[in-house]
């Protein structure tokens, strides 16, 4: 296998070989999948997260989180908003990151919320 490289400092751009010796061309296939595998990861909006993080706070707010757990609501909430500026940047593992906050924060609220209707 050979992999072609651009060599922006030579005349007219000319495309140069490098052979690499002694490795198997599945390994190469292997770390090419690798690295465009974590590039990728990077690259791609967290759409489901943020989705997910959006539903949990509705999930909370319905079981009445607002008036039971109205601190990890407000935490939840905040670190929505905080993905979405992070979103709107294309930072997306900060957006992502987040987005995980935001759920986790908005199922701490369901769960007091539910526990605290429970006792009432």
């Amino acid at each position: 296998m050979i992999a072609t490289l651009f060599c922006p400092d030579t005349p007219d751009n000319n495309k140069k070989n490098v052979q690499w010796p002694g490795v198997p061309s599945f390994l190469k296939a292997m770390v090419l999948v690798a690295v465009l595998s974590l590039s990728a990861c990077e690259t791609a909006p967290p759409v489901q997260e943020m989705s997910d993080a959006r539903q949990a706070i509705a999930v909370a707010k319905e079981a009445g989180a607002e008036e039971f757990a109205a601190f990890h609501l407000k935490a939840a909430e905040d670190y929505l908003a905080s993905a979405q500026e992070a979103l709107n940047k294309r930072a997306y593992s900060e957006a992502r990151r987040d987005a995980k906050h935001a759920k986790m924060k908005a199922l701490d609220a369901l769960k007091a919320s539910e526990s605290s209707a429970a006792n009432d």
